[in-house]
């Protein structure tokens, strides 16, 4: 972006949080040089297709469903898992589109997102230090040192997984899967037997209708591309440069640089360093690229990261990610909003109402609790439209596994629930009960935006 010089490996001359101290330089230049010559997993056009698409959301005639994984195993992959945080994205779009009449931009957090940073570089395990669990794509997540130390190798693993997992949620969205006259086969059965599900069902028949409808009046659905296939995108946080620097190419259309790992990239908030790494490798991606805001950030701060991210101010190509907490967003979210106003209207501003709710159980096990995920996107959907702007859409972690992680839900999760299905590699995810729990919710603020708009 912009017009100064900049390549892949600039970053290199910039401070780098977060980053894991690889114990063989030369292996890790291996990897990168052997990772350099693979075949991308997205392509350029794809990326601004997405840049598009996030364009209209922030001109408020769409809405970004961002879910998917809090951090992908290398342990639990299989083509069942995929699938089944498809099939919920799937139902959750169904649910916003039928209820609301918006489209839905669907971007994963999935193929990529590997990493995680971590709030200490090392922890205690039985009187020893060793190395935190940066993600799959770094160690492994067994507690001794020799599991911890990172190793460049898995970031050959990562590509690889991402590769397959692409290869899967093409042949789903564009070969018959995600085809609209299957929302019924999408109802998994543990939702489809819950109060969710009958409600997700209400709307499945309606849409059988009036697809019959059509029928009846000579229109052909099955002439209409757009009911049969999915514009899926991925994305996730750029946290292990080396690896999102290895895999970024040149456009041969447009002779700029794409991260050609992921449709979408994003910093976090523990990388936002205004003379960091991350911002500037990200700085000269063409990707559309996020930005994870918390509450200590200031209006000016907001602004000086938006000018070095998107200096040009183009539409789509910065995401806003707002990860307040339900206790703080009304004192904070508010100004942040009225600054990007004023100095940067391009922004879209998507609510991540997970990362700052979780808390520590009384058994030690991370949570957070429904209700507070919903209070956090209320107080979200209210700020915008008090301002009159757009809330642009929603950032989840979420698993099609039946999971017991995140507390409450219509059928409530309990403290005394949390060990029985609690599988998560790092963050508790909400499950597909509480996913379209969670829909339902955001679909009736988006109702009720629009009313009062219109």
């Amino acid at each position: 972006m912009g017009s100064r010089e900049w390549t892949p490996d600039s970053w290199q001359g910039k401070s780098a949080a977060q980053q894991p101290i690889w114990p063989d330089p030369a292996e890790l230049e291996r990897v990168q040089k052997y990772l350099s010559g693979v075949p991308p997993l997205v392509f350029a056009g794809e990326a601004r297709s997405l840049t598009r698409a996030l364009a209209l959301a922030s001109q408020g005639k769409a809405f970004v469903l961002q879910a998917g994984d809090c951090a992908e195993s290398f342990s639990d992959f299989s083509a069942d898992s995929i699938r089944d945080k498809l099939k919920v994205i799937l139902q959750m779009a169904v649910v916003l589109t039928y209820s609301s009449g918006v489209p839905v931009v669907k971007v994963g957090r999935i193929a990529g997102q590997f990493a995680k940073p971590r709030s200490l570089p090392t922890e205690e395990v039985d009187g020893t230090t060793i190395e935190a669990f940066r993600g799959f794509i770094v160690n492994d997540e067994a507690p001794t040192a020799k599991a911890r130390q990172p190793d460049p190798a898995r970031m050959i693993t990562a590509y690889n997984q991402s590769a397959s997992t692409l290869n899967l949620l093409r042949a789903f969205t564009k070969g018959g899967f995600a085809d609209l006259s299957q929302v019924h086969t999408w109802n998994q059965l543990f939702v489809a037997s819950s109060k969710e599900g009958r409600r997700y069902e209400s709307i499945a028949d309606e849409i059988d209708r009036a697809l019959r409808f059509m029928r009846a009046c000579g229109i052909d659905p099955a002439t209409e591309e757009s009911l049969h296939v999915v514009d899926f995108y991925t994305s996730h946080e750029a946290l292990i440069l080396p690896y999102e620097e290895s895999l970024t190419r040149k456009d041969s259309l447009t002779d700029k640089y794409y991260d050609c790992s992921a449709h979408m990239l994003w910093c976090g908030e523990r990388t936002r360093q205004p003379d960091g790494a991350h911002l500037e490798f990200l700085s000269g991606i063409n990707n559309p690229v996020g930005l994870k805001i918390g509450p200590t950030i200031s209006a000016d701060e907001l602004i000086d990261l938006c000018k070095i991210l998107d200096p040009d101010r183009v539409p789509g190509r910065l995401t806003l990610i707002s990860r307040m907490g339900a206790n703080k967003i009304k004192d904070k979210l508010p100004e942040l909003v009225r600054a990007t106003q004023h100095h940067h209207p391009e922004a879209l501003w998507v609510c991540d109402p997970m990362h700052g709710n979780t808390f520590l159980a009384d058994n030690g096990r991370k949570t957070r609790h429904f209700d507070d995920i919903i209070a956090e996107v209320d107080s979200f959907f209210s700020i915008h439209r008090k301002l009159g702007s757009w809330p642009g859409g929603i950032h989840v972690e979420l698993t099609g596994v039946d999971v017991t992680e995140c507390l409450g839900g219509t059928e409530e999760i309990l403290q005394d629930h949390l060990d029985l299905r609690y599988e998560t590699a790092c963050d508790p995810r909400l499950n597909a009960k509480q996913s379209l729990d969670l829909a339902f919710e955001v679909a009736s603020l988006l109702r009720r935006g629009l009313k009062s708009s219109g």
